[in-house]
């Protein structure tokens, strides 16, 4: 029985591919699961392995070939056409488990405007017991992080892609030994270990471009296994060099203190790379403009007083200030709809619904989950929506639904202590409200002096939509809003 080997599906965003490297040829023989060939697209590398241990019997595209998606570039002939005296080799297991039926773990299918996607962290390492629902590793996108879990009680096989690998939709990325159950490994049989089964193809592609075997480099993976940090350290580990004579001590103690100055280079995250993107995108293609104003807080804060322990004995959450900036940016874009819309191309759009967008901070960096039809929210129901999204996003469970669409921002840089910023635009929004620190400062209050706890608001818009005009209504009208809040709860 013969399989053709097929270039991998393409992203829809690239036309075709290049044939990198073959790692085998004509003649030899190979194993289920051993990786054929790199297939090089303008953004990732793809690799082709066999779906089934036999012999390869034809190569028609050498390296360095254009391909297209799904194109047949070689012929692997299974089973019976190896006539080999040594049978086939079955496919690895981690040393130390008792195989069960192999699952292949998978990344999830992609959003549609997600090309591809980065291995971002795996919780499990090769020969690690797992359970059924546990999750195996995290996949990021440039807007979420996915989570990959386990189909089924069993042990950790092996892990083809490792952290920082670029992945595709449905890509497999590891293996499951379901049933398994894992055992102390033998000394003989880590002994017994080869190379291919030390280092994902990834790793000893990255081995061969150093110059290095993997005796050269020492694992500090489970049971010795090899990652591609381990063979940076190997690459950049100093050559041994003979004892300096007495009169080169100088010159070797100056390039030490030198040496002590270090810095750390990091590859920017998806998220970060797309939040670079998205802030200087919108610098540049918008006439974005800022307006400020102030606002007296003291009214908010005795309203929150007086009824915050009632308020969370009733509705079991927390009385914010959140759900008052809701509710004041609400009633302000029912008054003035150009804010509340957005432009496409020649035409402009105006929303008729009231999603905003929380800019939250999470350890991956600044995300804009979206609060749904907040004018139909009550205060309770706002707040609990909003920490529902906030928690979401610190666990970095927060789903595209959760991230998509918004027409209006609040950001609020106050909880950081910022007494003044001026916000940049959230495409395709037309403007983003910032809040700021609440601060005691002197005020004229009917010819008198008075304390009050101030806070300055910052509404940066796109100026091509709207005009000074509206700009400066709409923040006078949330400005009138939190100063007497009981203009929020009676709707006028």
């Amino acid at each position: 029985m013969t399989t053709e080997i097929k270039v991998p599906v393409l992203p829809e965003s690239v036309a075709d591919a290049t044939v990198a490297t073959w790692h085998v040829q004509v003649g030899d023989k190979v194993s289920r699961d051993q990786n054929l060939v790199d297939i090089e697209t303008d953004k990732v590398v793809l690799e082709v392995v066999a779906t089934a241990d036999g012999v390869i019997t034809e190569i028609s595209q050498a390296e360095g070939a254009t391909v297209l998606g799904e194109q047949v570039i070689a012929i692997l002939s299974e089973g019976g056409a190896q006539a080999a005296s040594t049978p086939a080799a079955p496919a690895p297991v981690a040393a130390g488990t008792s195989q069960g039926k192999v699952i292949d773990i998978i990344v999830p299918v992609l959003p549609e405007s997600v090309a591809d996607a980065t291995v971002a962290s795996w919780h499990v390492a090769e020969g690690d017991t797992v359970s059924v629902d546990q999750n195996l590793v995290d996949i990021e996108t440039d807007k979420v992080v996915l989570e990959v879990v386990a189909q089924d009680n069993g042990v950790i096989g092996k892990i083809i892609h490792v952290e920082g690998d670029t992945v595709l939709g449905s890509q497999k990325i590891g293996e499951l030994n379901a049933g398994a159950t894992a055992s102390a490994p033998a000394a003989s049989a880590e002994e017994a270990v080869s190379s291919d089964d030390l280092a994902s193809p990834s790793v000893r592609r990255l081995m061969t471009e150093k110059g290095l075997t993997a005796s050269d480099v020492t694992g500090t993976g489970k049971g010795g296994r090899i990652s591609k940090e381990d063979v940076e350290a190997a690459a950049n580990k100093p050559a041994a060099a003979p004892a300096p004579a007495a009169k080169a001590a100088a010159p070797v103690q100056a390039v030490q203190e030198l040496g002590e100055r270090t810095q750390k280079r990091v590859p920017m995250t998806r998220l970060r790379k797309t939040i670079a993107k998205r802030l200087l995108e919108a610098k540049n293609s918008t006439a974005m403009l800022t307006t400020f104003n102030e606002v007296n807080m003291k009214p908010i804060m005795d309203l929150r007083k007086q009824y915050k322990d009632l308020f969370e004995k009733t509705h079991d959450t927390r009385l914010g200030f959140m759900s008052f900036y809701v509710k004041a940016v609400t009633e302000a874009l029912k008054r003035f709809p150009a804010v509340n819309a957005s432009i496409d191309g020649d035409d402009i759009v105006y929303h008729n619904f009231f999603d905003i967008s929380i800019a939250v901070s999470t350890p991956r960096g600044l995300v804009t989950p979206v609060l749904r039809d907040a004018d139909q929210l009550g205060m309770a129901a706002i707040e609990n929506g909003i920490r529902s999204l906030a928690i979401k996003g610190r666990d970095g469970k927060l789903s595209i639904a959760d991230m998509t669409g918004g027409n209006f921002t609040i950001t609020n840089g106050g909880v950081f202590g910022s007494l003044l910023s001026t916000p940049i635009l959230n495409l395709p929004q037309a403007g983003i409200l910032g809040m700021h620190k609440i601060q005691d400062r002197p005020m004229a209050v009917n010819g008198k002096v008075e304390i009050l706890p101030m806070m300055y608001l910052a509404l940066s818009y796109d100026h091509r939509l709207i005009d000074g005009k509206e700009s400066v209504g709409f923040l006078v009208a949330i400005k009138e809003l939190l100063e007497d809040p009981t203009r929020l709860l009676l709707d006028i």
